[in-house]
């Protein structure tokens, strides 16, 4: 019987956080204003648009699988320790 009520618990409590999510759209606190426009722009960035990450922030991997064996080169900085 405690165990049904500890899963119960759990899973109520998985529910009601899963039900946190906000699904509105973003906006500026009551009496705030978004950041100014930058500078050379003709228009001030919504909400979305000063979310979205720009490519230096966020590169893309471009991870080349080698498709042989390939000996290393000598590596200078290789030292043993001391």
């Amino acid at each position: 019987m405690m165990r049904h009520t500890r899963h119960s618990i759990v899973l109520l409590a998985l529910v009601a956080l899963a039900a946190c999510g906000q699904q509105a759209d973003l906006k500026p606190v009551a009496g705030a204003e978004l950041p100014p426009a930058p500078y050379g722009s003709e228009r001030q960035l919504t909400a979305e648009e000063l979310l979205e990450r720009d490519t230096l922030a966020e590169p893309e991997r471009s991870v080349e699988l080698r498709r042989r064996s390939e000996t290393r080169e000598d590596d200078p900085f290789d030292l043993p320790p001391e």
